[in-house]
């Protein structure tokens, strides 16, 4: 079952090797973690002017099925900053990789959820 995959572009002009960057990405995601519903991917630059170049940030919105959708922001630090395209898109999707393992090691281990809680205790009776 192939995954719908939506890419956008704000404030740069659409690039097909960053769409297939991205594709290529995400189709290893997805083999990570199989149970993707949906996906949105939005590559932008900020609007404003700068004298420097180019800032990128990505943007990942993933479904999963039973729970909110995981955004995935990839806006870094003034001082580091990704110059290129290419390195903003490699950082947010390992951020995505490493969500997506804790979401399904919670999946996978329901158990550890339930020791946390508090279970009533139980008082023995005496017998007379």
């Amino acid at each position: 079952m192939r995954t719908p995959l939506e890419i956008s572009f704000h404030g740069l002009e659409k690039s097909d090797a960053v769409e297939a960057r991205i594709r290529d990405k995400f189709t290893r995601l997805q083999q990570h973690f199989a149970r993707i519903t949906h996906a949105r991917v939005v590559v932008e630059t900020p609007r404003k002017h700068s004298p420097t170049a180019k800032v990128f940030h990505v943007k990942i919105e993933i479904g999963l099925p039973g729970q909110k959708p995981l955004i995935i922001s990839s806006e870094p630090e003034v001082d580091q900053a990704r110059t290129d395209v290419s390195l903003a898109i490699r950082d947010a999707f390992a951020a995505a990789r490493r969500r997506l393992d804790d979401i399904a090691a919670k999946i996978k281990h329901p158990a550890k959820r339930e020791r946390a809680r508090r279970r009533p205790v139980r008082v023995a009776t005496a017998e007379s």
